[in-house]
């Protein structure tokens, strides 16, 4: 059976492909079609920063226990050169052990202050990952832009220089005056222009995003698949109460103010005395006398019992009015944070309306007519009612049309994972088949 079951486990090992690393050791699972919920799954897996806040959190939930510990108790050895003579003998050593108890309460309430602070570095925790989700959306995007940018660019190219040829043979035909030669060249010189920043543009983008998901700067990735944009499900009123309630600003901002208030409870304990026990042991060693008494020689044990004394009234007032101060200047940080998100949550929302009418705008209106107006130039240079020029230009309007509407799809995307990230959820209408698989990415 064992035998077996190794044989089967081989088998499976080296025929099914698992698709991580190839034999130069390069990632490969994002060198074919790519969605930005692939990038979003392999970044949280990869990103240094996440572990960073992971660990950091790990770090102030142990904090606790160090906290809400005893003191550690603290042994004393005393060593007599000259040993003191006393009425039993020579007292030689002693050592004394002491263990230092804290008010009752003062533990647990410092332990309150840990978990304020567990709660604050758990949720930089979310909006780390939220940070880095939102950072992988809006690279995407760009790079998507580029990419169709360039694919644009190209089509462009191939056309302008079929206008070139044409433009030339106008020209040796006298259909075509120089300037419209001049102009043509000069487009296509542009577009060339383009290409080349475009090329740069995305070997710059793709490095970002590969540090995001820390791969090597020059690992590949696939061809992007475009996601469908679904219209927004809340109104202005709807994303303030989603961001007010999930916004990990305001949430640290609640959490801070809870931390504040219980550091003041502290400072009100830290005033109350601490308590001290201990035992101590003499080592006493037998007198030089002609008569000793007869418990002469034997050891001393003892029993200690101690009290701290508040004593500096002025330094246990400053304590608490520094602990209460902490307090207003929490809240008022929470207002803030309250305005600010407002602020933000509809400077986005205009943005994202915005962006969404340019792209209906764009795709509806202005770059169909852009084509009709080149097809109808074509046709009235080619009857001869029309210049050369007039087409090239109806061409150079289609051409910018088509990145503009490129432009404003990915600036849509991006203000889309911004204000997403804002409002800590998906805002856009989801189909029951995804609505699932995008709250498990969500949480």
């Amino acid at each position: 059976m064992k035998w077996i079951i190794s044989l089967v486990l081989i088998i499976f090992l080296v025929t099914v492909p698992v698709g991580t690393v190839s034999p130069e050791g390069t990632d490969t699972r994002l060198t074919n079609r790519v969605t930005v919920e692939d990038l979003v799954a392999y970044a949280y897996q990869n990103n240094p920063r996440i572990r960073q806040m992971r660990e950091a959190w790990r770090e102030t939930i142990e904090q606790y226990r160090i906290s809400t510990g005893y003191p550690d108790p603290e042994m004393r050895f005393t060593y007599y050169p000259e040993p003191i003579e006393t009425r039993l003998g020579p007292q030689d050593w002693m050592a004394s052990l002491n263990q230092r108890i804290p008010f009752p309460g003062k533990l647990s309430q410092a332990g309150k202050v840990v978990e304020a602070d567990a709660r604050v570095a758990h949720i930089k925790l979310d909006r780390t990952v939220k940070d880095v989700m939102a950072s992988v959306r809006r690279s995407f995007y760009e790079l998507l832009y580029i990419r169709t940018a360039r694919r644009v660019v190209a089509e462009n190219r191939r056309l302008l220089e079929h206008l070139r040829k044409v433009g030339e043979t106008a020209y040796a035909k006298d259909r075509a005056s120089l300037m419209d030669m001049v102009k043509a060249q000069s487009q296509l010189g542009q577009i060339r222009y383009d290409e080349i920043l475009l090329s740069e543009l995305e070997q710059t983008e793709k490095t970002r995003l590969n540090g995001i998901l820390n791969r090597a700067p020059d690992a590949k990735i696939g061809k992007l698949v475009e996601a469908q944009f679904q219209p927004v499900a809340f109104d202005l009123k709807g994303l303030y109460a989603l961001a007010e309630a999930n916004q990990e600003d305001l949430r640290i901002a609640h959490a801070l103010v809870d931390r504040a208030d219980a550091r003041a409870e502290l400072a009100r304990f830290e005033n109350l005395p601490d308590f001290n026990v201990g035992v101590s042991y003499s080592n006493i060693g037998q007198p030089d006398v002609p008569m000793p008494p007869e418990d002469s020689g034997r050891d001393a044990f003892g029993f200690q019992v101690g009290v701290t004394i508040p004593l500096w009234f002025d330094k246990n007032r400053g304590r608490v009015a520094r602990a209460e101060a902490g307090i207003r200047k929490a809240k008022a940080a929470e207002e803030a944070v309250v305005t600010d998100i407002r602020t933000r949550v509809h400077e986005l929302f205009f943005r994202l309306n915005n962006a969404r009418r340019l792209v209906t705008l764009y795709r509806d209106d202005l770059l169909p007519q852009a084509m009709n107006a080149m097809e109808i130039a074509e046709t009235w240079y080619r009857e001869g009612q029309a210049s050369f020029s007039d087409f090239v230009e109806t061409q150079a309007v289609y051409y910018n049309f088509q990145l503009a509407l490129a432009r404003a799809g990915a600036d849509y995307g991006k203000v889309l994972a911004s204000l997403e990230q804002l409002v800590g959820q998906t805002v856009t209408r989801r189909s029951a088949g995804n609505k699932e698989r995008v709250q498990e990415e969500m949480k």
